[in-house]
């Protein structure tokens, strides 16, 4: 059973990299990918299409920032995020915005498993566990 789950993974692997072009997801490409496996059904097409999602979601993720604010914010700002972003990280960074009351104020930035923190919130916490 392990063997299985291995050779599917590894399958879920290969179809993701067909999916990439140039660095990149392309719609394109995983529709192809998707129609390939519509015709030709691997074993275990379940845990080969979970893992092929969980890659692929991943990898959308790292051109994401997901901008958590407890006040208002502008369109200035998310492109001033974005655009800082991807010059960090060297690739196209989209930003959008959601609303966080609980931070009281300032902002999370998540980018694929990155979090940049500027809050009230996280400011209390770091002083709550240094006491």
């Amino acid at each position: 059973m392990a063997t299985q789950a291995k050779t599917a993974k590894l399958l879920a692997r290969q179809l993701f990299t067909l999916s990439l072009a140039n660095g990149a997801v392309s719609a394109e490409r995983v529709g192809g990918v998707l129609a390939y496996l519509d015709k030709h059904r691997p074993a275990n097409p379940v845990v080969v299409l979970k893992a092929y999602q969980r890659l692929i979601a991943a990898e959308l993720a790292k051109s994401e920032a997901v901008v958590e604010h407890a006040g208002a914010i502008n369109d200035g700002m998310l492109a001033s995020i974005a655009a800082s972003m991807s010059k960090k990280y060297g690739r196209a960074v989209t930003a959008t915005a959601r609303p966080n009351p609980a931070l009281l104020a300032g902002l999370r930035v998540h980018i694929g498993d990155d979090i940049y923190e500027s809050s009230v919130a996280g400011q209390l916490d770091a002083l709550a566990s240094a006491v």
